[in-house]
């Protein structure tokens, strides 16, 4: 409880508080049920810890000091030292649930509230006791490696089985927060988040409909204006998605198994929509996860992410995000270093089925050497735009039916985007700029930017074409751009002060004043990363950062 003239912090407040508190894993069990013991139980108790449930796939109920909550598969519950707890759930397979008790210590002063109300008020952010998880096999495949790792007679790995539980963490109170955001959001898409996280259950048209607070003709009207697809369709996608994390990262699952904890009864069912949505049968592609396939150059790696593979190795210095991290299970793959003959000798060392590589940034010796270890799939930066790569990398690796599906999905929601943008917005000129220390980069259609020119078919300002050429300008070639009418600005600024410097000069630059893009406001930011890689996966990404920033703009 809190204590009597402490200060209230609010839920919000509460998060950014969140690096100051220390989290350690004392307890972790998997609650196994069989035949002869097909309910697994929890005496009722008071917890002398903090208590997290993670319910991957079946059914049962919780109390918390008297209060009933019914497990739901693809959810998190918390329970607090001194409540009284009690619960009982039958799973659908071996490891259905998992239950974790750790412990909080805070480093520094907590303005007069415990550490038990902060959380108290974190957690009361979502539902009650329960958080709904964004991306439910990811975090079964998680607790499954924490148990493995916490498990171990070797010290170094119960260590490593503490930090990924550290990222169990961070998943939750990211899902938490977003929770929190939710009443910001349309109500079209308050229901995608809804099908992600009812996704095992059996939804139908009027459930999502009444998620949404309008009629069923109305909203499946709205929703495949918005996405491209239709609700159903989407729900079909995102479970086939979740059932190939499953069968990249656990390949002794049985199919009806994997049907039924991504929400199909029917295997048959789920074998044929499997195909048409991913392109292959789901027994070939889980043959075809077991291949082992090194990316040695970043285009490799967005390029074999949208065919649905994981690299076995990537370079040391990528700049992985948190998306990577948690949907694709990085920590299974072996950073290559940058010298040619150290990747080499670790390349020789891991033995990949097979090779992507780019031909302009490979030496001689390193082309031959890389042949004589698999066969190489060879990329060319001067050959070919982001969908060349994406066909030529499928075609070597047996993939280019599902290359085909990837695209034309891709161009259904890249059309469904465009038809949602504004008129205003469609007639103005687009000038996409990216700043790094002193260089001003012009970035055209040979660049992420195609996304506007290409495939959103947004406009250019007339005369545009000699300084995409250039690539690059610095503050004394200014005057290059005060010919051009630029109605609109996507701005993308190097995190570091010489990036945030040039952008300060270039804002309060005359010539740069007299644009329409910045008399009327219209300059949009974008942090830099890896979305300003020109591959496929990055492509689709990007689809999801323009809707965000521009859908409610005029």
């Amino acid at each position: 409880m809190q204590n009597q003239g402490s200060e209230q912090i609010s839920p919000h407040s509460s998060f950014e508080m969140l690096d100051k508190l220390h989290f350690s894993l004392i307890e972790f069990q998997a609650a196994s049920t069989s035949q002869s013991e097909p309910c697994w139980r929890l005496g009722k108790h008071f917890l002398e810890s903090y208590m997290l449930i993670f319910a991957a796939n079946g059914e049962g109920w919780l109390t918390i000091d008297g209060q009933f909550i019914e497990l739901r598969s693809g959810a998190f519950y918390i329970g607090l030292p001194g409540q009284l707890v009690e619960a009982a759930f039958q799973g659908k397979d071996k490891c259905g649930l998992y239950l974790m008790k750790f412990n909080v210590t805070f480093v520094g002063e907590l303005l007069g509230t415990s550490i038990q109300e902060m959380m108290k008020q974190i957690y009361m952010q979502s539902n009650a006791s329960e958080i709904s998880c964004s991306s439910p096999a990811a975090v079964r495949l998680l607790c499954q490696d924490i148990e493995e790792l916490i498990r171990c007679a070797e010290g170094l790995k119960r260590y490593y089985g503490q930090i990924r539980f550290q990222e169990l963490l961070y998943v939750m109170f990211s899902d938490m927060l977003h929770v929190g955001t939710q009443e910001t959001i349309l109500p079209v898409e308050q229901v995608k988040h809804y099908i992600e996280q009812h996704h095992m259950e059996k939804i139908t048209i009027q459930d999502m409909a009444e998620a949404a607070r309008m009629s069923s003709r109305h909203f499946m009207r709205l929703f495949k204006k918005r996405y491209g697809c239709s609700a159903v369709d989407y729900l079909t996608i995102y479970r086939i998605k979740q059932a190939q994390i499953m069968m990249q990262n656990d390949h002794s699952l049985k199919l009806k198994e994997i049907a039924t904890c991504v929400g199909f009864s029917d295997e048959m069912y789920f074998r044929r929509k499997f195909k048409q949505i991913s392109g292959l049968p789901p027994a070939t592609f889980i043959r075809n996860s077991k291949q082992r396939i090194a990316a040695v150059h970043p285009l490799a790696i967005g390029t074999l992410l949208a065919l649905q593979v994981i690299p076995c190795a990537a370079g040391a210095n990528h700049p992985w995000t948190a998306y990577y991290r948690r949907k694709y299970e990085t920590d299974k793959v072996t950073p290559l270093v940058d010298t040619e003959d150290g990747a080499l000798q670790q390349l020789e060392a891991i033995r990949p089925d097979y090779i992507v590589a780019v031909r302009e940034e490979m030496s001689h010796n390193m082309m031959q050497h890389l042949s004589s270890l698999a066969p190489v799939c060879v990329l060319s930066q001067l050959d070919g735009d982001w969908r060349h790569h994406l066909r030529t990398a499928a075609e070597c690796l047996n993939r280019s039916a599902a290359a085909e599906v990837w695209l034309q999905r891709y161009e259904q929601k890249a059309a469904a985007l465009r038809s949602q943008l504004s008129e205003q917005i469609l007639v103005d000129t687009l000038l996409v700029i990216r700043i790094q220390e002193a260089c001003i980069h012009i970035m055209g259609p040979q660049t992420i930017a195609s996304i506007f020119y290409t495939d959103l078919q947004l406009k250019a300002p007339e005369g545009i074409e000699h300084i995409w050429q250039k690539r690059q300008l610095h503050m004394s070639d200014l005057s290059d751009l005060a010919h051009l009418s630029i109605d609109r600005a996507l701005v993308i600024v190097g995190e570091d002060a010489a990036s945030r410097q040039t952008w300060n000069e270039l804002s309060h630059s005359g010539i740069w004043q007299a644009t329409r893009a910045a008399q009327q406001d219209s300059i949009s930011m974008m942090h830099p990363g890896v979305l300003l890689e020109d591959t496929a996966f990055t492509h689709d990404l990007m689809l999801d950062e323009v809707l965000n920033m521009w859908h409610h703009r005029p």
